[in-house]
């Protein structure tokens, strides 16, 4: 009994300090709309300024992943929490676009929290619970939600500044109850080797679940970071409203996070994503008609899509690599943050030469069904393991 009230509570822990890094961050395209005025941006500029955080976020996973296998996840995550504090408080002083590239690329570092976390989260639970644990964990996501609905109605009622500040006193607060109260999972065996923590990236399968996630994680990213700007600029939705319908979009794709990382447990990761590449191309489709009923039904049907997507890629990762969670983690978290950082570049230049976004769903369609042709051609095994309660 005490050992499952130590997991629920580090698991909690996790989840938290996920929640909020991933808020600080979210609070970059939440805010682009009202900054994107202020700054008079073209439509690659706003492109660049959404998309760079992204690639702090997603390339800092693969060494935050690492220094968790080898360090544990208490103090990594203390550390990168610390780090995203600081242009947190930076963004409300942004005033020109090279100060506004600048520490918006810093505060992509919430982003790449995602690795530690899991790596943390995972070590406290047993093989068989742990698409339900990395599930709850990754519901984390819903702090974009949070960012997305709060930031613009902050900004509005006590100014620009508050819109970044007030989630970045929002994670300081849970950097102190974290440091204080986190503790890292039982370890067997002495702290792995730098050849040890790198060999597993060598696999065939890492760079497969790496696709997977580059499509699911990547897709949740691009949609959370360029809805309040298709909304905006598609539908000319205030920014408020468009925040809105964004927040919903990241909680319908939260939601589902956890329900397929339970799925994936009854029926298997690669049974789920069958379903989730054919679903998310036709959504895709959707998008691509400029009308705000067929809109919202791809937004929403995708957010559900990609959500039971991405508990079923990360069931996949401690199934396939038991041992070394925190590194393959890394990488494939680096290529899911990958996926979310070249589409609104993509999407920033199809808009500004041929004044439409159609082509880009298009191309995310024909490479669902890229995805989906590599899982059912390829027949991955988990690495054999004996079941060790934690």
């Amino acid at each position: 009994m005490a050992q499952q009230s130590s997991q629920k509570t580090q698991l909690a822990f996790g989840t938290g300090a996920f929640a909020l890094c991933f808020a600080v961050f979210g609070t970059m395209s939440a805010m682009m709309p009202i900054l994107s005025k202020q700054l008079h941006l073209s439509p690659v500029q706003k492109s660049i300024a959404v998309a760079l955080p992204v690639l702090l976020g997603s390339l800092g996973r693969i060494p935050l992943g690492m220094f968790t296998d080898r360090l544990g996840g208490r103090w990594v995550f203390t550390s990168v929490m610390i780090a995203s504090v600081i242009p947190a408080f930076l963004m409300g002083g942004v005033h020109d676009y090279t100060h506004l590239l600048t520490y918006g690329f810093l505060i992509g570092i919430g982003l790449a929290s995602f690795s530690v976390g899991v790596g943390f989260v995972s070590g406290w639970y047993s093989a068989e619970r742990q698409g339900f644990a990395l599930g709850v964990y990754g519901a984390g996501n819903i702090g974009q939600s949070l960012a997305a609905f709060g930031a613009p109605f902050i900004a509005a009622a006590y100014g620009v500044k508050w819109g970044f500040w007030t989630f970045g006193i929002l994670l300081s607060i849970w950097l102190v109850i974290f440091a204080f109260g986190a503790r890292n999972a039982p370890r067997s065996g002495s702290a792995k080797s730098m050849a040890q923590i790198l060999q597993p990236l060598s696999d065939g399968k890492s760079w497969i679940l790496s696709l997977y996630y580059f499509l699911t994680f990547g897709g949740f990213v691009a949609m959370a970071i360029y809805l309040p700007i298709f909304l905006t600029e598609m539908f000319k939705l205030t920014p408020q409203n468009a925040g809105l319908r964004t927040a919903g979009f990241v909680v319908l794709a939260t939601a589902m996070r956890p329900i397929g990382g339970i799925l994936a447990d009854k029926v298997g990761g690669t049974a789920i994503l069958k379903w989730v590449f054919p679903a998310t191309a036709v959504m895709a489709i959707f998008l691509a008609c400029p009308m705000m009923v067929t809109f919202t039904v791809g937004a929403l049907g995708m957010a559900a899509a990609i959500g039971l997507g991405n508990g079923a890629v990360f069931k996949l990762v401690p199934e396939y690599f038991p041992n070394s969670v925190g590194s393959v983690t890394g990488l494939v978290g680096a290529a899911g943050g990958l996926g979310g950082f070249f589409p609104p570049l993509v999407l920033g230049m199809i808009k500004q030469r041929s004044g439409s976004f159609t082509m880009g769903f298009i191309f995310l369609a024909v490479f669902c069904c890229f995805c989906l042709f590599v899982l059912l051609t390829r027949r991955e095994r988990p690495m054999q393991l004996a079941t060790v309660s934690r």
